[in-house]
């Protein structure tokens, strides 16, 4: 990667809506319209924000599907391989069935508590530096 790419590429991800716009695609191509219906923002500025992440090559356009008499470009994120069903490594927005997030939040807790209750110092011998973050959203409409 070139320079002027990381520079895009670090540009396209300073904005916190572009982040959140990347997540949900990583499941599901959408539009910007969708994607904007979801975030509680304008179809325009939804627009400009992906076109944002298009330059910087972070998403692609998959398809373009009819409505209302024009059409509708779907967006989907490039920062994953598509062709491999392995879960997202990054931060992502996804539906799921509340019991599985009940599920989900209660392991998260638990490796949480043991990865705190493991910690040691800094250079420790044996151990190795470790980051996570776990900001599950306790929230379940």
């Amino acid at each position: 990667m070139t320079l002027g790419e990381t520079h895009t590429t670090l540009r396209a991800l300073a904005h916190p809506l572009r982040l959140r716009i990347l997540n949900m695609l990583t499941t599901t191509p959408m539009s910007a319209a969708e994607v904007a219906r979801e975030v509680g923002h304008s179809q325009p500025n939804i627009s400009y924000h992906l076109r944002k992440l298009l330059d910087a090559s972070m998403v692609e356009m998959v398809e373009e599907v009819p409505i209302r008499g024009g059409m509708a470009k779907r967006y989907r994120s490039t920062t994953l391989d598509h062709a491999t069903p392995t879960p997202p490594t990054a931060d992502t927005e996804i539906w799921v069935d509340p019991a599985l997030w009940r599920d989900t939040v209660t392991r998260a807790r638990e490796l949480t508590h043991r990865l705190h209750n493991a910690a040691q110092a800094p250079h420790t011998p044996g151990t190795v530096p470790v980051r996570t973050s776990n900001m599950l959203d306790m929230d379940c409409r």
